[in-house]
């Protein structure tokens, strides 16, 4: 089988959702579908019912294959913004974002890096097997992970699982200094949806006297960029750069905080020209992202761990801008809206361990009232970002680390981010439901205009603007 469809295959099941037929659009002229007429009760009750009673179905809409960007622009600031404005939606070029912000605001950007996260191993029979590392096992610190220098673990996805029966794979690496490095994987616990993978490398050469390369050295020369499966195209060289944002530092996604990927250094600069502040966080991006629900209620659906890092200054940044925000995608908004809960855990427990800042899926429902109010949200945002502060300093940190499972769907109540820039996701995803929330339930009105008026969906395609 073709390396390409190895892995593809695994992931498709975990992602893919139906497609339907294609719907006849114009430019000129907004056409609902019949099935949403009822658009108005819809909203209506999403506003009143428990989260965890919301049925995914509702949050459907048809997306055929041509309007999935499989390719990004020649130019990626060049693409289409959607403004949507308390309501009232236009169009515009993704350059013109910055005269759409209001001076003196913070803008927050997720910088993480994608990883060269697949790789690829032969059998002595010759079968394929593909390993896609998602998140690391030991040291699970991610900074440590890539300073390894001979052996390191990872929880991962198999490809061609039944092919590797036991023991150990090995391939052998050309380095850029000219040695030939000997990298081997040894196959460990089964963690249920990933394995546990025991990495190690030497030089090929006995008599080899070079220092061993880093576990980022290694991933950089024989690892395979990781793209969205729905793209049905093998990564490209170009890959490399277009699949990346311009301001990406940190290493740990396995996929790209696609929102980012429309911004260039000229729109960076315009940004600052308009007296938009700027601040950066990190969020590694795993593939439960892509994670379709599969149950009919949501809280069926179990959301995927994501660690997160975040410097003292840009909670100070936060409380400075008085707890307020603009996204940069949905990775930077689960990021700042989980700090919000992080503050109230650590205003309840000053010595909480960073690990047990962590925020459960349902934290923020916990308390709602059968007619969807909540009433564990009895800190301010500044009072939130303030005990956090004081957290930090109680605990000697610069950099926050921790991690958060939020879910965010119709009925919450978003504390610190109050616009956001955001690609158009897939149908019956939590994405779109965190979309919704933050639109107060008008998200037929973008998803309708969208659809109507050719703009490009998903990771390579356009994006939007939106202001509730």
């Amino acid at each position: 089988m073709h390396k390409c469809g190895i892995f593809a295959q695994t992931l498709r099941q975990l992602h893919l959702i139906h497609m339907y037929a294609r719907v006849e659009n114009s430019k000129k002229q907004f056409v609902m579908c019949k099935e949403w007429s009822n658009f108005a009760d819809t909203k209506k009750k999403e506003m009143t019912e428990n989260p965890k009673h919301i049925q995914i179905a509702d949050y459907n809409y048809p997306l055929p294959d041509e309007r999935i960007a499989k390719f990004p622009l020649s130019q990626r600031d060049h693409s289409k913004l959607l403004v949507y404005n308390k309501g009232v939606v236009s169009e515009d070029t993704f350059t013109a974002l910055p005269s759409y912000l209001p001076a003196g605001a913070l803008m927050v950007f997720n910088n993480t890096k994608v990883i060269q996260a697949r790789l690829h191993f032969h059998k002595e029979t010759g079968a394929l097997i593909e390993v896609f590392c998602l998140e690391p096992a030991a040291p699970t610190d991610y900074a440590l992970m890539f300073q390894q220098k001979g052996a390191c673990s990872w929880f991962s996805l198999v490809g061609n699982l039944k092919k590797w029966k036991e023991g150990a794979l090995h391939r052998s690496i050309c380095m850029p200094c000219g040695n030939t490095l000997v990298l081997s994987v040894l196959r460990g616990e089964n963690m249920g949806t990933s394995f546990k993978m025991d990495f190690t490398w030497q030089w090929q050469e006995s008599n080899c006297t070079a220092e061993l390369p880093t576990w980022a050295e290694v991933l950089d020369a024989v690892g395979e960029l990781p793209i969205p499966p729905y793209l049905n195209r093998e990564t490209q060289e170009s890959d490399k750069k277009t699949y990346q944002t311009v301001y990406s530092k940190i290493k740990g996604s396995v996929a790209a905080p696609t929102a980012g990927l429309h911004f260039t250094e000229n729109v960076l600069a315009d940004l600052d020209k308009h007296g938009i502040d700027r601040e950066e966080l990190t969020l590694h991006v795993g593939a439960g992202t892509f994670k379709p629900v599969k149950s009919k209620e949501i809280e069926g659906h179990e959301m995927h761990t994501e660690h997160i890092a975040v410097h003292r200054r840009t909670i100070e940044k936060l409380i400075a801008h008085g707890g307020w925000a603009i996204a940069v995608g949905t990775t930077s908004v689960r990021t700042l809206e989980s700090l919000y809960y992080m503050g109230v855990i650590a205003n309840q427990d000053p010595d909480a361990t960073e690990e047990e800042l962590h925020v459960p899926q349902w934290m923020p429902y916990e308390g709602t009232t059968d007619n969807g109010q909540q009433t564990t949200d009895k800190l301010t945002n500044l009072d939130a970002l303030q005990a956090l502060l004081m957290y930090m300093d109680r605990h000697n940190l610069e950099v926050l680390h921790s991690s958060t499972q939020i879910i965010i769907a119709p009925g919450y109540n978003y504390h610190i981010v109050k616009m956001m820039v955001t690609n158009f996701h897939q149908p019956q995803s939590t994405l779109l439901l965190l979309v919704s929330a933050f639109v107060n339930g008008d998200w037929r009105t973008i998803y309708d205009y969208a659809l109507a008026h050719d703009f490009r969906f998903l990771s390579y395609g356009d994006s939007s603007l939106l202001i509730p």
